[in-house]
Order: C-alpha cells, then sequence, then structure tokens
C-alpha cells in the first residue's frame, strides 16, 4: 500500500534535518502504529506524507500504490486515497459541516471518475455514518470545527474520514486532548473502518489508544529514523520503561 524508502526531509526555511533516512512498509490492511519521544519526527512524517507546505524532501521516495506520493499535489494524493487526521483540527468558520463533506466527497469521486452523489443520497449516507459516531444533526449544521469540543472535532473528523473512504489512513496524534470516553468513541470509529484492504497508520505518544486500536506491528522512531519494530508487546514495553532501553539498543 504505502512504502518509503530512505526518506530525508528538512524545514525549508531553517535547513533544519528532521528525517534521516525513514524506511517503512506498510502492507494493505495492516495497522502500523509509530510511537516516539517528542521531536523524532512523527508529525513531520505525516505532513510530508499529506503534501504540506514548508518541508523539503533532499533524498528517498514514498509511494502508494505504486504511484510517486511525492510528485502529487495535496489534492492528488487524497483523490488517490490518502487521509490525514490532524492533531489539532483546523476551524473553517462560515463552511457548514454538511457543506464541506459533500463537496469533499464529492470532488473525489469526479477525480476518479465516478458520479456524484445527490442531495438525498448524501443526505442519507451522512446521517447514518454520522449516528454510529454520536453525532447530532446540530453538529452537521454547524460551520467545521467551530465551537467544537475536543472530542467532537476528533469525532467530526472520523466522520470525514468514514464518508471519504481512503485507502490509506493517517492519525496524527488523534488521541491528543482527549479523555477516555471520547477517545473511545474515535477508536470505535477507526475500527468500524477496518476492512482488511484499507490501511492506518497511527502516530500516538501512549499505549492508551492502542489499548482500543490494536496494531498489527508498532515502529519505535527516534531522531529521524526507525530504530525498532514489534508487534503490540512494543507498545507495552514504551508504557512501562519509556524510551531509554530502547535508544541505548539503538
Amino acid at each position: 500500500m504505502l512504502e518509503i524508502k530512505n526518506l530525508h526531509v528538512e524545514l525549508e526555511e531553517e535547513e533544519k534535518k528532521i528525517l534521516k533516512g525513514v524506511d517503512l512498509v506498510l502492507e494493505p490492511g495492516k495497522v502500523h502504529a509509530i510511537m516516539g519521544p517528542n521531536g523524532s519526527g512523527k508529525s513531520t512524517l505525516s505532513y510530508v506524507l499529506s503534501g504540506r507546505d514548508g518541508y523539503e524532501v533532499t533524498d528517498g521516495s514514498a509511494t502508494l500504490e505504486g504511484e510517486d506520493l511525492l510528485e502529487m499535489e495535496p489534492e492528488e494524493r487524497a483523490a488517490a486515497g490518502l487521509f490525514l487526521a490532524f492533531q489539532y483540527p483546523v476551524e473553517i468558520p462560515g463552511v457548514g459541516n454538511m457543506t464541506f463533506l459533500r463537496t469533499a466527497v464529492n470532488a473525489q469521486r469526479k477525480a476518479r471518475g465516478e458520479e456524484e452523489l445527490s442531495a438525498g443520497e448524501f443526505l442519507k449516507v451522512v446521517r447514518e455514518k454520522a449516528k454510529s459516531f454520536k453525532i447530532d444533526a446540530d453538529m452537521l449544521k454547524r460551520p467545521v470545527n467551530v465551537g467544537f469540543s475536543g472530542g467532537e472535532k476528533k469525532r467530526n473528523e472520523i466522520l470525514q474520514m468514514a464518508m471519504l473512504e481512503p485507502k490509506m489512513c493517517i492519525l496524527d496524534e488523534t488521541d491528543s486532548g482527549l479523555d477516555v470516553d471520547a477517545m473511545k468513541l474515535v477508536a470505535q470509529g477507526v475500527n468500524a473502518l477496518r476492512d482488511g484492504k484499507r490501511t492506518f497508520l497511527v502516530i500516538t505518544h501512549y499505549q492508551r489508544l492502542l489499548d482500543h486500536i490494536k496494531p498489527d506491528v508498532v515502529h519505535i522512531m527516534a531522531n529521524g529514523r526507525m530504530i525498532t519494530q514489534g508487534g503490540p508487546e512494543l507498545a507495552l514495553e514504551v508504557e512501562n520503561n519509556g524510551y531509554a532501553n530502547l535508544l541505548e539498543d539503538a
């Protein structure tokens, strides 16, 4: 699904190296988790994959289903099936949630050569999916994320993911600032999208999210590189012992 080879990235304005040779292969249908100390490059990796400005790729490659991801514009990456859930979802005043969702869904369908959803078709689908994430009609009518709590913003983002049905889902510390109940709801939404074909990359600091979203593989990242990987037990080791021993071994 997603293959990253020897990826080197630096901040454009500061010429500061962030990623220093990242190698990562994510298979279809699998859930991979990335953990690591602050400043290790986890969020930078998600930004570069999604096409955020301000980062320069100086070496390496990233392909999605064999297509060169780094040569695509952000909207082309989205149409190809890439989705990024932000650590801090942005507010969009003046743009209604329903309008935003329908525009995004139909833009992607058009880019893929599919028929756009009519207003009636869209309404039926969005209400059904919103109900499963405990998003009420009032939230759907409000401007995107404006006045939403942290938990509502994250649930709204999972709704966006459910509507867009991406192939490759990147969750950048989506548990940040959530209480236990909100985190469980978000995890339920993610698990509902696991279908054996869709791939997930979950970036997190804490084991608690991985209690609810069971990863197939856990990677540890430090100083801009992947230093080790293992099964879910690796996340438990980090939770109990921290990163010191793993960094020392690396």
